[in-house]
């Protein structure tokens, strides 16, 4: 998976990613957040577009990182997976409703 980061007013932050979100790659994304929250970043947009597979662990580390978003006073914002596969993870576990998510960035 391809991580990309980009740190917007000190307070927000865009994370592109691309490829497989699943236990081998969740880790990754993890430190990734824990950097951005400690730079403080409050409101994190993450462009789930190019991803093209998910996991219980990418889920739980998307879960993680809202909770430590919300808990800053900022939140957690999902670009939806272009992916049928990868989206049907989001509507099977009804994360879908538990996730702020948009269409594309401009929505974010």
């Amino acid at each position: 998976m391809c991580i990309s980061v980009a740190i917007h007013d000190r307070v927000s932050a865009t994370i592109v990613l691309l490829g497989r979100l699943d236990a081998v790659e969740a880790p990754a994304l993890r430190e990734q957040f824990a950097e951005i929250f400690d730079a403080g970043a409050m409101t994190v947009v993450v462009d789930l577009v190019g991803v093209t597979f998910i996991d219980s662990a990418g889920l739980a580390a998307l879960v993680r990182a809202r909770r430590d978003a919300q808990s800053a006073g900022g939140d957690l914002v999902l670009i939806r997976p272009a992916d049928e596969a990868a989206l049907r993870v989001f509507r099977l576990t009804q994360f879908d409703e538990v996730f702020q998510m948009v269409a594309h960035r401009g929505a974010a």
